[in-house]
């Protein structure tokens, strides 16, 4: 037997006998190691390594990348054209941060791209309009991007909510798709909670409404688990980061229903002259990146964030605003010829119904506010079918909290109305 056959037949040796009992003998310890566990112990997850090698279109010059991009950007405003701009972020790390520096909030442009579009403000001149449809049988709510729903129902599905009902409480859990409210899923962004008589409801986010707040709640000892034992995907908890009242009316002697949303983390400075509002970035956790499907949640380039059950529901201190913004429902006139009260949604609402309503800012006189900011309509909320209600908001507020806020429109309120 020559010397080549002799190396050739110990490589197979080593590679098909050796080889494979040393990974069977790991595999086997590791069952063991796994068996000993005990199950009070969350198993963190377990993240690919990302690929190192890139394609060819990494490589190519930074000046022709971002004017390719830019242009994409320019010429797809409106969706489902829009998903090129999702795919250019999708190809590659160079592209996906080019993209992320060209595309600008939706205060800036007024157009939703990524995930993280839901929880930024809205445009400061003209609103973003959508519409929610609601599936009584499953008790779910879907918000679509779009003035009214399309035919070909091509229309672009931003969130989801599905109404569970408790013994003392309604909650609605909120998700970036509609087949999905587990609150472990990477699509699971908040819930909007009652209490036993429907009269206030909380609006729970699953990240913290700024990059500053995530920083610092994670400088402080603010977790009710130790780190080592809960997954590091898993926040650490949820944000309270709005209040919704109803007043009573149990005589039914005050006319339509009342409310106000307190929006605890933003200022009501935002609404001043030259004044922001809470902005974040991005995602606490960036580690994943999903793929492109129809749906905005999976078809955009931003990682998503998850949420664990076993978290604080209660805002941390120093977080939030001492002088926070505070949003009243606009007082509707009695029209004397239909006999019923009235409001302008300037052809937005079509159907008249106990839910419709429109919020605007609450201020005082020492608050330094411009008439034209204390009349303008925030977001307002109506019927124009069966189970079809349009929604449009605008800065300071985001996608995300006008759906909770109009989701709490549609829980029973027995004593409100």
């Amino acid at each position: 037997m020559s010397f080549k056959n002799i190396v050739r037949e110990f490589k197979e040796m080593t590679t098909d006998g050796i080889g494979s009992m040393s990974r069977r003998r790991g595999g086997e310890g590791k069952q063991k190691q796994w068996r000993n566990c005990t199950r009070a112990h969350v198993v963190p997850d377990l993240v690919a390594p990302e690929c190192t090698t890139e394609g060819r279109w990494a490589h190519l010059p930074p000046e022709l990348l971002l004017d390719i991009i830019r242009r994409v950007e320019e010429s797809e405003t409106s969706w489902p054209a829009r998903t090129t701009v999702v795919y250019c972020a999708s190809v590659c790390k160079p592209w996906r941060d080019v993209t992320k520096e060209i595309v600008k909030t939706p205060e800036e442009c007024g157009r939703l791209t990524f995930p993280i579009s839901l929880k930024q403000p809205g445009p400061r001149d003209s609103p973003i309009q959508c519409y929610i449809k609601r599936d009584r049988a499953t008790s779910t709510f879907r918000l679509y991007y779009g003035l009214t729903p399309s035919e070909d129902e091509s229309d672009k599905l931003l969130l989801a909510a599905k109404r569970i009902r408790r013994a003392t409480s309604t909650e609605f859990l909120i998700s970036l798709v509609a087949d999905d409210f587990s609150r472990a899923s990477s699509t699971y962004v908040g819930k909007l909670r009652s209490n036993f008589l429907g009269t206030k409801f909380s609006i729970y986010d699953s990240q913290p409404p700024n990059d500053e707040a995530f920083q610092a709640n994670h400088s402080r000892s603010s977790r009710r688990f130790h780190t080592k034992q809960v997954s590091p995907r898993l926040p650490a908890c949820n944000y309270n980061i709005a209040t919704i009242s109803y007043e009573l009316n149990v005589l039914r002697t005050r006319g339509p229903r009342r409310m106000n949303c307190s929006l605890h983390y933003i200022p009501i400075s935002s609404i001043q002259e030259g004044g922001t509002a809470p902005t974040p970035k991005s995602f606490p956790q960036e580690n994943l990146l999903p793929s492109t499907s129809s749906s905005l949640s999976s078809s955009l380039s931003l990682p998503l964030p998850l949420s664990s059950p076993l978290v604080k529901e209660k805002p941390l201190p120093g977080d939030a605003c001492n002088d926070y913004l505070v949003l009243k429902n606009k007082s509707p006139r009695w029209h004397e010829q239909l006999q019923c009260w009235c409001l302008n949604f300037k052809g937005r609402v079509t159907v008249a119904s106990v839910k419709n309503f429109q919020l605007v800012a609450s201020v005082g006189s020492s608050d330094n506010v411009s008439d034209a900011e204390q009349n303008k309509v925030i977001l307002q909320f109506g019927k124009i079918g069966q189970d079809i209600f349009t929604m449009d908001y605008r800065y300071p507020i985001s996608a995300y909290q006008a759906f909770a806020i109009c989701l709490s429109s549609f829980d029973t309120k027995p004593a409100c109305e």
